[in-house]
């Protein structure tokens, strides 16, 4: 049985792993993802996270393209109220003003097809916004009952402070999560600014990219593997010597309990007390299966110390 936790000082309960949306409109199309959604709650998993920014990357798409086929599936299944539905505004410079937040809210609203959201994320700062203005509203969507609770993804520990500083100061309901890139490869950055800040404020740690972009599946190994899958070209990055040491650790934890090492990469990081869960995003019900699965596997102190030490930042 999966042990569903409170993200932050909020009463969402969600369990231990988050579906990742971006892969909706994108890389699986409508059909597939009402299947993998199926899959994914009938399993006893319950938050999707998605953006009004995915999939504007795609030829053609104009973003909104995740939110909308989540929206369809959630209006046939009927199960609204039993998920959690996290969702970004804020993407490619829109900003955090109190004027765009609410036409975005409308617009996230319509496409998912429901009333309200439980957890509305600032996607990226603004910094010609202030703190002040980009609380204001928010919490001018909480009272109107379109939003539950609010995140911050990628702003800066200091300006996810000040904004909870000046909500506690002013009797408004502050960021309870943030959504910080961090895996195996990824952690220098939310380890050294973030997680002090998580640990002061109680924060809910929704994590993205568990996989490194799918680099800690182990089937990127060398640059001929890059042309496996649309995410080839953000892989590159990983393929050097503490990459390959990061993979050999996986390797050789995987023959000791003979799991894939997907599942190894995903179940070190629910092994670590601050990250609530990871957001982690499948193509195919085998990839969802596999993943799925992590939530369940426990690492040894053994383990934990052999990939501690390969994916070390200071080595």
């Amino acid at each position: 049985m999966m042990h569903n936790v409170n993200l932050g000082p909020s009463n969402l309960s969600i369990a231990p792993l988050i579906f990742g949306g971006n892969v909706f409109g994108w890389t699986v199309d409508e059909q597939s993802s009402f299947a993998l959604l199926d899959a994914f709650v009938a399993a006893g998993f319950n938050s999707i996270d998605t953006a009004d920014v995915y999939s504007s990357w795609v030829p053609g798409n104009t973003g909104g393209e995740s939110e909308t086929i989540i929206g369809k599936w959630l209006k046939q299944r009927g199960k609204r109220d039993d998920l959690v539905i996290a969702t970004k505004l804020g993407a490619h410079n829109a900003g955090l003003s109190a004027a765009y937040m609410k036409t975005a809210v409308e617009a996230s609203l319509k496409r998912l097809q429901t009333d309200y959201i439980d957890l509305y994320i600032a996607h990226y700062d603004d910094p010609a916004t202030p703190v002040a203005e980009t609380m204001d509203a928010f919490n001018a969507l909480i009272k109107e009952g379109k939003v539950r609770y609010i995140g911050a993804s990628n702003l800066s520990a200091a300006r996810i402070k000040a904004a909870n500083q000046y909500a506690r100061e002013n009797g408004l309901e502050p960021y309870i999560s943030i959504q910080p890139q961090y895996n195996l490869y990824d952690r220098k950055p939310f380890e050294t600014e973030y997680l002090p800040l998580v640990e002061q404020e109680h924060l809910g740690v929704t994590s993205y990219y568990a996989l490194a972009s799918g680099f800690l599946s182990g089937k990127y190994r060398t640059a001929a593997d890059l042309d496996k899958s649309a995410r080839g070209n953000g892989i590159k990055q990983y393929l050097n010597d503490r990459g390959m040491r990061i993979l050999n650790a996986l390797d050789e934890v995987s023959e000791m309990i003979y799991a894939p090492i997907s599942q190894i990469a995903i179940a070190w990081q629910l092994h670590k007390p601050y990250i609530t869960a990871p957001i982690a995003s499948a193509t195919s019900l085998v990839q969802l299966n596999d993943l799925m699965a992590a939530a369940q596997l426990k690492l040894s102190s053994e383990h934990l110390a052999l990939l501690d030490d390969a994916s070390d930042t200071e080595q």
